[in-house]
């Protein structure tokens, strides 16, 4: 496919995705479906989808890790600017032992501690968020392959 046809599509399917996120949390009081580091993740997953770093296991539970370090250390250790530097630090840690590093959950120790967030926010928008956004991705693969194959 040609170089700016991907990239156009990569666009296009990023924007959908957030924008059905978007949209569905705009509708329904209680859905927070949508967190910044989810901008980054959409570059990866749709942009770079070959890359180890954009693989479903490393969206998921690379934001799934983070998020939860970054709850524990709010709710349990509070928040200093040594704790969200070591947070930060111990989520990139646990990533790459568990072979799950994805760049743009690095961001959620800071984000989650600043803002105060408990255990929900790991429900949602951390899992089904990121749920989304693989499936989405998944799905677009699979258009482009397919046409792909129907192509003379």
């Amino acid at each position: 496919m040609n170089h700016y046809v991907s990239a156009l599509v990569a666009g296009v399917g990023a924007s959908i995705t957030l924008g059905l996120l978007l949209m569905v949390e705009a509708n329904v009081e209680s859905a927070a479906l949508v967190m910044a580091p989810f901008g980054a993740t959409a570059v990866l997953v749709f942009g770079l989808p070959q890359s180890p770093l954009a693989q479903p296991k490393n969206v998921i539970f690379g934001h799934l890790v983070t998020a939860s370090i970054g709850i524990v250390f709010s709710q349990y250790v509070g928040v200093t600017p040594m704790s969200l530097a070591v947070a930060t630090g111990l989520g990139i840690t646990c990533m790459l032992v568990s072979k799950t590093t994805h760049p743009p959950a690095g961001a959620n120790p800071i984000l989650i501690m600043l803002a105060g967030h408990g255990w929900s926010f790991l429900v949602t928008p951390v899992l089904i968020g990121s749920v989304v956004i693989v499936l989405m991705s998944k799905g677009l693969q699979k258009a482009q392959q397919y046409s792909l194959k129907s192509e003379f």
